[in-house]
């Protein structure tokens, strides 16, 4: 890798930085990079102060603290993004239903939705298993490239 390379890698990540962007892909000449920021928050517990037991009225034994609030175990979502710019349709026409909805299964090559780019209609798969866990673009909307399409779980 040429130095002007890194360089150049360098002030992408900048611009991610500095326009809060999560993912970043380019290709050109048969040199493809994606650039995919994770996110840096780890789930913490949150457990309640510690109250001292007060004592009932005529004994000494003092009562047992309750437990401890158990962490809620998170599982992070993967995210079916935009290839493109163009417009978002949720179904292959206006009176269909749509391809997926929330609480359906999907595997990697399952269309989920068609984003419309320059009168050329493009299916958009899944890339990804699981269950839909979130609808994020508006149907009929206008999608950039990277824009967080759905969510699975």
């Amino acid at each position: 890798m040429d130095p002007k390379d890194i360089k150049e890698i360098k002030a992408i990540i900048d611009l991610m930085k500095k326009h809060d962007l999560s993912v970043f892909e380019i290709e050109k000449e048969g040199y493809r990079l994606k650039l995919e920021k994770r996110p840096s928050v780890q789930p913490s517990t949150v457990v309640p102060p510690a109250v001292p037991a007060q004592p009932k009225a005529g004994s000494t034994t003092p009562e047992p603290a309750p437990p401890a609030a158990k962490a809620i175990e998170t599982v992070p979502l993967k995210e079916i993004v935009s290839p493109m710019v163009g417009t978002f349709y949720r179904s292959a026409s206006p009176d269909s239903a749509p391809f997926v909805d929330v609480g359906k299964s999907v595997t990697e090559d399952a269309v989920v939705c068609i984003i419309e780019a320059m009168k050329v209609m493009n299916e958009i798969k899944a890339e990804t298993s699981g269950i839909i866990a979130e609808v994020v673009a508006e149907n009929g909307k206008p999608v950039q490239f990277g824009q967080v399409l759905f969510r699975v779980r």
